[in-house]
């Protein structure tokens, strides 16, 4: 029955990516696409991450730390990919 939920998990992390990957696409301006980027793919990750842990469960405790790094790294990068693009001059 866990393995269920597990996999429910991983179908909506893959449904946040691909929105994730569709905000690239769809959205105007640089700092609306980091946005849109960094708040999906952080979420899908971590959805995927605890669907695994939900199949495997014996992988808890490398996923947690993976997941600790991925909520980092995800929203210090898009900070510093928008600071990049604001000193060069784009405004929001």
């Amino acid at each position: 029955m866990l393995d269920i939920f597990g996999y429910i998990f991983i179908l909506f992390g893959i449904f946040f990516h691909f929105t994730s990957s569709l905000g690239l696409f769809r959205m105007p301006d640089t700092f609306s696409k980091i946005h849109a980027a960094t708040k999906a793919s952080t979420l899908g990750s971590l959805l995927v991450i605890l669907g695994v842990i939900m199949i495997e469960p014996s992988l808890w405790m490398k996923l947690l730390l993976l997941a600790l790094f991925i909520l980092l790294t995800n929203p210090l990068s898009s900070s510093i990919v928008a600071r990049s693009e604001y000193k060069k001059g784009k405004k929001l």
